[in-house]
């Protein structure tokens, strides 16, 4: 939303409080308060002036709570993001002319004179409140809004706000935080977040759920513009050396992502939304995978499990399903989860609905009647989860389910809610738009964790708002069968992962219209090599043969180098959950310092090693970018030091070069970074199995004098055994720590990528070592963990 008419001007119909001169300023142990004016002060004694209160208030390290205020007299009636942030660690000094509060390393500095606020850390300035141009405005009609307006810098890429599908950097765009179903080709989001950062290495968190509006360098070019309705505006200033450690702090503040039961990372396979099927089509779909020996983990039975027009009833449609119990058992039988579509609306013809107005569970407008409409289920109201009984009452419809064997739900839906109504907790329905995805998947997601236990708790959710991140999974949504729309699902997974979500899926081939046989196996690659992985459509059915035998094989191909790279997966899904990073990581994300990767969005990194550059186009061609090395001395172009690896065909290249190859479709560029290690497994069957075991690690280009650690996990997520290698000249020392009682008796080893030999030698240890054509192997006798090899040039 725009307040200004170019450089000199505010729009017309606009009045303003600004921020000029300081009339006192206040302290605390953690905070500063300060109240300014929008004129400069007289002499004689102030009266018949507003005033601006801010405040600003430590928040732990390196977080400062700004909150801003014209008249404080306001009913607030929620609701309230929940967050983790008790005022502590501040520390506040003051001089003739300065007021400074230090939160960690961040540091914000006033002027007690003139409105003049600085934010600093480490000696560099990172951003300022204009003051010229934040402000209080009251539009023509006498509507209120708070607005901030904070400096950008020369070179500054801001990144974020959600799942969006525009370009990646967001300088330029201006972007609603309102939460809609509009598909993945516009500038609408389902995952509306209001957090950004900085490529200067802050963050800004506004505190509220309502529709907050900002202008990217679209307004001022030289600013970021935010701001909300009303009389008061709050948002957290957070900082940290890296974008990564920006993360770990927004979600230790927001919540961190629960993990995933390890089923969940292999390949999900659909009905698909507006198909026929029955138990028969059912059963075809999942011998037909069997036969073509392609591994499946879970079974999802989309919207029509129920009979239409009755969404959502949760009663199984027994035309198509009369023995729900039985075909259950038999899909378990087969070593599958089970899946089942649910959304939060009640359909008039659902005997759910007379249950739900008698009680008082649904919406209701302020006349007392239940608010309904016709989109998507004809006479539907909405399920009211402000309300705990409802909330109960939906959840155990829900618990009966998962008793005869469901495992988990897709949470569809949650955008469309209505604003003219009235809540049972008198919450602002302005800010229930938003805010009703978080409560309707906590509840299913608390629910699941109640039922199966912590750790086996999975939805499959669309939308999501700030903390939605702690119900993991999340799909992109309605994509289209386009190699534009295959680039714009990705531009929206990496958004969202900058804002902590840690697990990402999307549908393979696109939801909309049917995938040609080309795009299908392009994007099969695309999606086995995310955190998430499902096939799923519209109009037809995602099963690869339909798409030709090819499809099946490309598709058996990427299942089961995913379920060997599970060991290293999982450890990547233990940081996300344990720190807030994402799976999927924006190469902006990784590779802060390298500023050819500020702009990158058709490629990512998967985990902290692993590249992954999709082919977005039917001729196989594909261009890709690899980050230089951190900064060290130069090394010859013959040297083996900081090269990456291809890790499906073994070819190396340089980093801080761009590369532009043809793939078939069982090839793309998969690269491994360089002093790096990949544990992959002894299973390429299921994602869920015993990742010590059998464990190859995998090394990658160490440099000399460099080091290399990675974790093996089990797949509750404990630890099992740490992993490290380093190099000193000729001598590669290999090393497994064992974490885990009983994990020293599991068998591993070594392959020391692209190093070969006949004079390779190991030096200390019980082992064998064979060259192979991929690289020297290193099997240890049992009992073994630790050894010495030493290749000679």
């Amino acid at each position: 939303m725009k307040f200004r008419d170019g450089y000199w001007e505010i729009r017309e119909g606009f009045s303003r409080i600004n921020l000029v001169d300081v009339v006192d300023t206040e302290k605390s142990r953690d905070s500063v308060t300060v109240y300014a004016t929008d004129r400069k002060l007289p002499h004689e004694r102030i009266v018949s002036i507003p005033l601006i209160t801010a405040e600003f208030s430590s928040i732990g390290e390196d977080v400062i709570l700004v909150t801003m205020c014209h008249h404080r007299g306001f009913v607030e009636k929620g609701p309230h993001f929940e967050l983790f942030a008790p005022l502590s660690g501040g520390q506040v000094e003051e001089d003739e002319t300065t007021i400074t509060l230090r939160s960690g390393g961040l540091s914000l500095v006033s002027s007690k004179q003139q409105w003049d606020v600085s934010l600093f850390r480490g000696g560099k300035r990172l951003t300022g409140i204009s003051g010229r141009n934040s402000a209080h405005y009251t539009d023509a009609e006498g509507a209120c809004f708070m607005v901030q307006y904070l400096d950008l810098s020369v070179g500054e890429t801001i990144y974020g706000l959600g799942e969006r599908f525009t370009p990646f950097v967001k300088n330029g765009q201006t972007v609603d935080i309102w939460n809609e179903d509009g598909g993945t080709a516009s500038e609408q989001a389902y995952k509306n977040i209001p957090f950004y950062l900085s490529n200067r290495g802050y963050g800004v968190l506004v505190n509220d759920p309502g529709k907050v509006s900002f202008e990217v360098a679209s307004e001022v070019v030289s600013a970021v513009q935010f701001s909300v309705p009303g009389e008061i505006i709050s948002y957290y200033l957070i900082a940290g050396d890296t974008l990564k450690e920006v993360i770990r702090k927004y979600t230790g503040i927001t919540g961190r992502p629960a993990l995933p039961p390890a089923w969940s990372f292999g390949l999900w396979l659909s009905t698909s939304f507006t198909t026929d099927y029955d138990e028969k089509t059912v059963g075809s779909f999942i011998n037909g995978m069997a036969q073509r020996k392609i591994p499946l983990s879970v079974f999802h039975f989309d919207c029509f499990w129920m009979k239409e027009c009755r969404w959502v009833d949760f009663e199984w449609d027994q035309e198509q399903f009369p023995d729900p119990q039985g075909i259950l058992r038999r899909l378990h039988e087969k070593g599958l989860r089970i899946c089942l579509w649910i959304n939060p609306y009640v359909a008039q013809k659902s005997p759910l609905f007379a249950e739900g107005m008698d009680k008082g569970y649904l919406v209701k407008k302020a006349s007392g009647d239940v608010w309904q409409w016709d989109r998507w289920q004809a006479g539907m109201g909405l399920v009211d989860f402000t309300n705990p009984t409802a909330a109960a009452w939906y959840c155990g419809k829900l618990k009966k389910l998962l008793d005869i064997g469901v495992d988990c739900f897709k949470t569809d839906f949650g955008e469309r809610i209505p604003t003219d109504v009235v809540w049972y907790s008198g919450t602002d329905p302005n800010k229930m738009h938003n805010y009703y995805t978080y409560l309707y998947n906590r509840a299913v997601f608390t629910l699941l964790e109640e039922t199966r236990g912590k750790g086996e708790a999975v939805v499959f959710a669309r939308s999501a708002t700030v903390g939605g991140q702690c119900f993991p999974i999340h799909w992109g949504g309605d994509c289209a069968a386009t190699y534009e729309s295959m680039a714009e699902t990705l531009r929206g997974g990496l958004s969202l992962g900058l804002t902590g979500f840690g697990f990402w899926s999307h549908d393979i081939s696109g939801f909309e219209q049917t995938a040609t046989p080309d795009l299908f196996k392009r994007w099969t690659a695309f999606g086995l090599l995310s955190s998430h992985s499902r096939l799923h459509g519209n109009h037809s059915y995602r099963v690869p043969w339909n798409f030709g035998d090819e499809a099946s094989e490309v598709l058996r191909f990427f299942v089961k180098l995913k379920c060997r790279l599970m060991p290293y997966l999982y450890a990547a899904a233990v940081e996300s959950h344990q720190e807030g990073i994402p799976m999927l990581r924006a190469m902006a994300l990784e590779f802060p310092e390298d500023p050819a990767c500020a702009y990158l969005d058709r490629q990512y990194m998967l985990g902290p090693s692993l590249l992954v550059a999709p082919v977005f186009s039917a001729d196989g061609i594909v261009s890709w970018y690899l980050p230089a090395p951190a900064q060290g001395p130069q090394v010859p172009d013959s040297s083996p030091e900081g090269l990456w690896t291809n890790y499906l065909t073994g070819k190396t290249a340089r980093g801080g070069s761009w590369h532009r190859e043809k793939h078939g479709y069982t090839s793309l560029p998969l690269m491994v970074m360089p002093n790096s290690i990949i544990c992959t497994g002894n299973n390429d069957q299921r994602p869920d199995y015993d990742y010590a075991a059998g464990v190859t690690v995998e090394i990658f280009a160490i440099d000399d004098g460099k080091d290399a650690r990675a974790m093996i996990y089990d797949t509750s997520g404990e630890k099992e055994a740490e992993i490290l290698v380093s190099r000193h000249n000729e001598a590669y020392t290999i090393e497994r720590r064992i974490v885990k009682n009983g994990s020293e008796k599991k068998s591993w080893k070594a392959l020391l990528w692209g190093l070969h030999g006949k004079n390779a030698a190991v030096e200390d240890g019980n082992f064998t070592l064979v060259d192979t054509s991929l690289g020297l192997l290193v099997t240890p006798e049992p009992g073994d963990d630790s050894v010495r090899v030493r290749v000679p040039d």
